[in-house]
C-alpha cells in the first residue's frame, strides 16, 4: 500500500511532498491499482486531513501542471462554494453573472452535480453558455464579455486519472471530498475569491487551507443556516483574508422575509428558464435579493472601492436596468472562440 494512503487510513499527517509526488507518479504511469486509488477518495471522503496535509496535496498538483496560468487578471474575482447545504437553486452562478453587469471582471468556475440536482456546467449547457477551453479564450471572453466560465482545463489532470481509474465507479460517491477542495484546485489568475462553506464541510480546515493559497485574496462565507450562499434571512459570517470577520444579520442588507422554499431548485427541465427569470428580476423577489446579495461580495472582493450597501445598491440596479438577463443573452449567443493552435504558448 502506498505511504500516502497509509497515512490517511492511520489518520496521521501526510505532509512530505515526496510521498505525495511518488503518489502522482504512480497514477500518471498506471501502476496505482484502482483499488488504492478507490481507497485514497474513500478516506479523502470520510474524514478530510488536516490544513497541512492538504497544502501538501496541492501544492504537488500545482507543480505538475504544464501549462502554467498567465500573469495575473487585476480586479478579477472568482466565486464558487462547496455544495453540501440545503437544497437551492444555482445561486452563485447568477451571483457571477449580476456582478459582471455592474463592471466587475468575474471568471466562474464549477463543476457537474455530485450532490446537487444541477451543477453549475449543467446549468451553464442548458442555457447554451459554452466553458472556455484554455486561458487564452478565457482571457478574450473577459476582454469581450467581462466574465468567461472556465473549463476543465484549470484543474488538475490528476483528477481525470483518478476518474478513469476507478471507473466505472464513477466520481459521485466522493462528491464531498471533490466539492470541498474544488474551490482550491482551479489554477486561475484571478485577484480574489469567494467561496461559500457549507455546514457539511470542516470551516476551520478551509480557513487555514485558505491563508495557505498564493495568489489571490479568499474570502470565506458561513452562515447558522448551514448553506454555501449569503442568505437575508441568516447570520452570516464572511471569513476576510486578513483573518477578520464581517457579519451580516439577517435584515441587516436585504429583507429578511424569505426562505429556502423560495430558493429551491426547480424542475431541471426548468431550470433555464427559471435562472432567467431571476436575472432580470421577475422571479420570487427573495431569489433575486439573495443573488444581489452574493454579487455585493463579489464587488466588494474585487477590489472595487464602497461598502456593502453601495455594492448591493449597484447589484440591484444591474438586476432592475436589464444589465444582468441582457448579458446573459448575450453569452448564450456568443460564438465559441477558436482554441489556441497544438502547442502554441499560453497567453501572458
Amino acid at each position: 500500500m502506498h505511504p500516502a494512503l497509509t497515512g490517511l487510513l492511520a489518520g496521521a499527517p501526510v505532509t512530505e511532498r515526496e510521498t505525495w509526488r511518488s503518489l502522482w507518479d504512480r497514477l500518471g504511469d498506471g501502476t496505482l491499482e484502482k483499488e488504492q486509488a478507490v481507497a485514497l477518495l474513500a478516506s479523502l471522503t470520510t474524514s478530510l486531513p488536516g490544513h497541512h496535509t492538504l497544502n501538501a496535496l496541492l501544492e504537488t498538483l500545482r507543480e505538475r501542471r504544464t501549462t502554467p496560468p498567465p500573469g495575473p487578471w487585476p480586479g478579477t474575482v472568482n466565486i464558487v462554494g462547496t455544495g453540501g447545504g440545503p437544497a437551492t437553486f444555482n445561486i452563485s452562478t447568477a451571483a457571477a453573472i449580476t456582478a459582471a453587469a455592474t463592471g466587475v471582471r468575474v471568471v466562474k468556475t464549477g463543476s457537474r452535480a455530485y450532490t446537487s440536482s444541477l451543477g453549475s456546467v449543467d446549468l451553464l449547457e442548458r442555457l447554451g453558455i459554452r466553458l472556455t477551453a484554455s486561458y487564452r479564450q478565457t482571457e478574450q471572453m473577459l476582454e469581450r464579455h467581462g466574465i468567461a466560465f472556465a473549463g476543465p482545463f484549470v484543474y488538475p489532470a490528476e483528477l481525470t486519472r483518478l476518474a478513469r481509474t476507478v471507473a466505472p465507479l464513477g466520481m459521485k460517491p466522493f462528491g464531498r471530498f471533490l466539492n470541498a477542495l474544488g474551490p482550491f484546485l482551479a489554477d486561475l489568475p484571478v485577484t480574489a475569491q469567494v467561496t461559500g462553506v457549507s455546514a457539511a464541510m470542516p470551516l476551520p480546515v478551509l480557513r487555514e487551507l485558505a491563508c495557505t493559497l498564493p495568489g489571490r485574496r479568499i474570502w470565506l462565507t458561513s452562515n447558522d443556516q448551514g448553506a454555501d450562499e449569503l442568505l437575508g434571512f441568516a447570520d452570516n459570517t464572511v471569513h476576510l483574508d486578513d483573518g477578520s470577520v464581517r457579519r451580516l444579520a439577517p435584515g441587516e442588507l436585504i429583507a429578511p422575509g424569505g426562505g429556502f422554499d423560495d430558493l429551491r431548485p426547480v424542475p431541471p427541465a426548468d431550470a433555464a428558464d427559471h435562472f432567467l427569470a431571476v436575472l432580470a428580476g421577475t422571479a420570487h423577489p427573495a431569489a433575486t435579493d439573495t443573488v444581489c446579495l452574493n454579487a455585493a461580495a463579489l464587488v466588494l472582493a474585487s477590489g472595487h472601492p464602497g461598502d456593502w450597501p453601495g455594492a448591493l445598491a449597484a447589484t440591484r440596479e444591474a438586476v432592475a436596468s436589464g444589465a444582468a438577463r441582457a448579458l446573459a443573452d448575450r453569452l448564450r449567443t456568443a460564438p465559441r472562440t477558436p482554441a489556441p493552435a497544438a502547442g502554441a504558448p499560453a497567453a501572458r
